[in-house]
């Protein structure tokens, strides 16, 4: 064996190891990100999860109006009205505790007048509030649909729909939120299964999740103290063949 030939023979093995281990490791880099983006593969979908429930509080504004010409008869009037109202209450069921008074409020009509004296039937009107805050949503409702029998005594309720309206809340969330997230993500992942099966894949873990807002609407206009509770889950998931 020559000296050319000592030095020639291990630089050509040491080549073909070269190549040979690059060449292998090109095909893992390439299995590996083959790997990477199939394993990337996702499909987000989103879970709605929908009840109807009972309002279990209701605020009830129960507006008295009256008028006179003596100040000190009118503000007589509107406590002598109150009282009956409150007593009504009470012998109906509602707690005492349940029902608060405003003050009350007086215009007088002849102080507001401009450009000139101008004949008007009562010098003062005034007005004061009751307001019922109860948990004792239906006997609530039942009284309402008797009190009207107070204006035989000469008490005006007024039905002002904006300062006068009832309403209906739900205070009860936090007791259903787990159920419905759960219910929420079992129909997303549902869809997910449902897509996952028509592509011809299979589905993996979730990859994100995030929970929507929680809304609550009254069920309709003329059922405001029945309550639509829901809520929308946005799930991502990933997808494999």
């Amino acid at each position: 064996m020559n000296v050319k030939s000592a030095y020639v023979r291990p630089a050509l093995i040491l080549a073909i190891g070269l190549v040979l281990g690059l060449a292998a490791l090109g095909y893992q880099l390439g299995s590996s990100a083959l790997s990477i983006k199939e394993y990337e593969r996702t499909v987000t979908v989103k879970g709605l999860s929908e009840r109807e429930e009972a309002a279990d509080v209701v605020l009830w504004p129960i507006r008295v109006i009256a008028a006179d010409n003596d100040l000190t008869a009118l503000y007589n009037k509107l406590e002598s009205d109150m009282q009956v109202i409150q007593t009504f209450l009470t012998r109906e069921g509602l707690s005492p505790d349940a029902i608060t008074l405003s003050a009350p409020t007086v215009v007088d009509k002849l102080a507001q007048q401009y450009g000139g004296p101008a004949e008007v039937p009562f010098r003062y009107s005034a007005s004061q509030t009751l307001t019922v805050y109860s948990y004792e949503v239906e006997n609530t409702r039942r009284i309402m649909g008797e009190i009207a029998t107070l204006g035989k005594q000469g008490i005006v309720i007024s039905q002002d729909d904006y300062r006068g309206a009832v309403q209906y809340l739900f205070l009860r969330l936090n007791d259903i939120k787990p159920e419905m997230v759960e219910e929420a993500t079992m129909n997303a992942r549902s869809v997910a299964q449902k897509f996952a099966e028509d592509s011809q894949s299979r589905l993996g873990k979730i990859k994100r999740a995030s929970q929507g807002q929680f809304s609550i609407s009254d069920r309709d206009a003329n059922t405001p103290y029945i309550k639509k509770i829901r809520v929308v889950s946005t799930v991502e998931y990933y997808l494999s063949d």
